[in-house]
């Protein structure tokens, strides 16, 4: 008996070994294996090599990022072997491309002549005196629309009385209010620290447009900025506060409008543009235009307050009503008090 069950324990052990043996590939003709293929071997970046140049005709063919390539892998091999040769193929290369260069320039001349209204001196001639003519042309434009519109908007400087730039920038201010018309004020951050932070304002002086009857609003000057500057930003903001341009003209200048610099000018250029399919929906009695409460939302023209200031509650503006300084005293300097109330 215990010879059986020794013959049957051999058998099983067996038959275990025998079904966790991995299966015997067969060989022969009809079982052939392909060779496994060998890796490739990575390129060493380093390895000299030297660049196989084209000739003229076919290097005329390709394009600037291949020929650039080229040049790169030329001028390596060079510097490398320091050789005569390998130099002077560099410098043709580069010969070429500097030919290739002076073609594309003297195409591109021809072009602007035939196409006028691709080239910036249509809009901005390079002569003296008609640069003085149409600086003259912008001045009077862009002041004709600031006085235009000098009882809808006011200007206000947030100062400190520890600010001494503030003190720079005050006549600035002073200076737009009689040229333009425009009602101007001088906030005092350390009297009203409220009013920094019903405005999001911490650096002084800050220089910020707001509107009236409206909670538009938006900075054009942090720090000191010089006359031409407080004028220029004005005239863009109140474009952009009444919605006669959107953001991306923003740096359209006076008389520029549909021309060279006006970046809408030939269609849209950006995919919420309203012209766009799928764009802004705009709205025909205006509401949703580029200047409305909707549409400025950005940190330097923000029309948001906080909810429990809106609508019931007015925003009282301690405004400065300033006297031409040919009548104002010049040892006081002081100014007649106005307000403005914006809801």
């Amino acid at each position: 008996m215990l010879v059986g069950v020794a013959l049957l324990t051999a058998t099983t052990a067996a038959a275990q070994s025998t079904m966790s043996a991995p299966p015997v590939q067969k060989q022969g003709y009809w079982w052939y294996d392909a060779p496994k293929p060998k890796p490739d071997r990575p390129v060493d970046p380093d390895t000299l090599t030297r660049p196989v140049i084209p000739p003229i005709a076919e290097l005329a063919t390709w394009t600037p990022p291949k020929i650039r390539k080229l040049i790169e892998q030329q001028r390596d091999y060079a510097a490398t072997v320091l050789t005569v040769d390998a130099v002077a193929d560099f410098w043709r290369l580069e010969d070429f491309a500097r030919r290739k260069a002076r073609a594309f320039a003297g195409v591109t001349q021809l072009a602007m002549l035939q196409h006028p209204e691709l080239n910036s001196k249509s809009a901005n001639p390079m002569v003296g005196d008609a640069r003085s003519e149409m600086g003259a042309e912008k001045d009077a434009i862009r002041r004709g629309y600031l006085r235009a519109h000098a009882g809808e908007f006011a200007l206000v400087m947030f100062s400190r009385g520890t600010c001494g730039y503030c003190r720079v920038q005050w006549p600035i201010i002073q200076r737009f209010q009689e040229e333009m018309g425009w009602q101007v004020a001088r906030i005092d951050l350390d009297a009203r620290p409220e009013a920094g932070q019903r405005f999001g304002v911490e650096i002084t002086p800050t220089t910020m447009v707001i509107r009236r009857n409206s909670q538009q609003r938006m900075i054009i000057a942090s720090g000191v900025e010089a006359y031409p500057n407080i004028a220029q930003m004005a005239y863009q903001a109140v474009r952009l506060l009444r919605g006669d341009i959107r953001p991306e003209q923003f740096l359209t200048g006076p008389g520029e409008d549909d021309g060279f610099f006006d970046a809408l000018a030939r269609g849209p250029v950006s995919a919420s543009d309203p012209r766009v399919p799928g764009g802004d929906v705009v709205d025909p009695t205006g509401a949703d235009r580029p200047g409305s409460r909707a549409a400025i939302s950005s940190p330097c023209c923000s029309s948001s307050l906080p909810r429990a200031r809106r609508g019931s509650r007015k925003l009282a503006v301690a405004l400065t009503r300033c006297a031409p300084r040919s009548t104002r005293s010049p040892t006081s300097g002081r100014c007649a008090a106005g307000s403005l109330a914006s809801r």
